[in-house]
């Protein structure tokens, strides 16, 4: 028989047990995050889909999901940009991410999401499917020579701030606008309250997508070696979030799933993006 002291030893011995487990899986999967990029903060950006308010009110869906997901894992996250949508949710919206290897865990979700429910916008309450692009940039640091841009590749221009930020911020030409002249990449930032400290922000923006860029051709090039290149479209999305006629979220790269739809949106993402290091590991 078991005295009651054995009991609580046992159980203390149990919960030490599973601490330990949950710290050995993840550091197991932190030995995945090896890119010259993973152990950066990272910027996340999402744009809704055709679809008006409807894709605009799932990019605002998918924003939350993010935010309880850095919250769960005690990042810090502050916001770049945000332009709301004409009726409800966003049109789109950056924001930053500082964490331990940040990046590293969040670029895999990179990519379309496609969402699948009964509309609450329209009288009828038909199915609708809607769609929603997450870009995830690194942070670069200031000092950063990893990639260099030219002035002269560069248009600014300024203008003034939409959003919150202040009677300063509304009542100036704060915000800054940058285009790539090359690659006719855009990027904004209107939330900081001097034009200065937009322009720095937007200048770390447009970098991390130009090594996105890079980093995609290269992807692309060896992909297209191997005769599996495949056009980066809507219809490629990478997840399906579906509400009707059934619950499922389903990763299209790595066919992890789970009906448990409500949780993944509060932010329970460790499923997908676990599965996703572990697939990329053993191609390597």
């Amino acid at each position: 028989m078991i005295g009651s002291d054995d009991a609580k030893a046992l159980t203390e011995l149990q919960r030490d047990y599973e601490t330990l487990a949950k710290t050995a899986e993840k550091a197991h999967l932190e030995l995945f995050l090896n890119g010259p990029y993973d152990p950066n903060d990272a910027l996340l950006m999402i744009s809704a889909g055709t679809g008006g308010t409807e894709a605009q009110d799932w990019a605002e869906m998918l924003l939350r999901m993010y935010l309880r997901y850095g919250e769960k894992r005690g990042w810090n996250v502050t916001w770049v940009d945000k332009q709301p949508g004409s009726e409800a949710g966003i049109k789109s919206a950056t924001i930053r991410v500082d964490g331990m290897m940040a990046y590293g865990y969040l670029k895999n979700e990179h990519g379309v999401h496609r969402l699948v429910r009964l509309s609450p916008f329209n009288a009828k309450n038909l199915r609708q499917t809607s769609f929603a692009l997450v870009e995830v940039l690194p942070v670069l640091p200031e000092s950063s020579t990893d990639i260099e841009i030219p002035e002269k590749d560069l248009r600014i221009d300024t203008f003034r701030a939409s959003g919150a930020g202040g009677q300063h911020v509304n009542k100036t030409d704060s915000a800054v606008r940058l285009t790539h002249l090359p690659t006719g990449l855009v990027v904004a930032c209107q939330t900081e309250r001097s034009q200065a400290q937009n322009r720095m922000q937007a200048m770390g923006i447009l970098k991390g997508k130009l090594i996105q860029r890079m980093m995609e051709e290269k992807a692309n090039q060896i992909t297209e070696l191997k005769g599996e290149y495949k056009e980066a479209a809507w219809g490629n999305q990478i997840r399906s979030y579906v509400f009707q006629p059934y619950t499922l979220v389903k990763d299209h790269r790595t066919d992890a799933q789970t009906t448990q739809v409500r949780d993944v949106m509060d932010g329970d993402l460790d499923l997908f993006i676990e599965a996703f290091l572990l697939q990329s590991a053993q191609k390597k």
